[in-house]
């Protein structure tokens, strides 16, 4: 099963988008603390609409809590600092995908300790902007969903 990961997330409708698409393609979402927003506000129920009880959801308190509870995962780091593709890479079944706070992505400390794992999605480099969150995470998760076959997917 493949693992989406938001640190820091920080607007919610992109996190009940991500939901969704996790419920619907049977891959694990991980929330990483602290969040901008309370899970069960209104813009991330709406978002993720009647989807949330389908969500396979772990929380927790900070990036050390997650590395503790994961300690033997493969993570891919979502950014624009990087020239590896997110279509360079083979993904395996458990793999781990991670995306950063929407102001600012994945802290660069993070991001440096792991620089063969940091992929991006191409863009034009005149536009000081990035694809929308929820965007991104759907991109980069169905190419390593498309790699695997789409499991269990029809």
């Amino acid at each position: 099963m493949l693992n989406i990961v938001l640190y820091e997330p920080e607007i919610p409708h992109n996190t009940g988008a991500i939901a969704r698409t996790c419920a619907l393609t049977n891959t694990r979402l991980h929330l990483i603390e602290p969040l901008a927003f309370d899970i069960s506000d209104k813009m991330v129920k709406r978002a993720g609409l009647d989807y949330w009880p389908l969500v396979d959801i772990t929380v927790y308190k900070n990036y050390d809590e997650f590395l503790e509870k994961n300690p033997s995962a493969t993570v891919y780091y979502g950014t624009t600092k990087t020239e590896q593709l997110y279509t360079d890479v083979e993904y395996k079944d458990e793999d781990f995908i991670m995306f950063g706070p929407e102001t600012r992505g994945i802290p660069e400390d993070i991001l440096f300790n792991d620089l063969e794992h940091c992929v991006k999605i191409p863009m034009i480099t005149s536009i000081k902007r990035s694809l929308n969150l929820a965007n991104s995470a759907n991109i980069v998760a169905y190419e390593a969903l498309r790699q695997l076959g789409f499991p269990g997917l029809k």
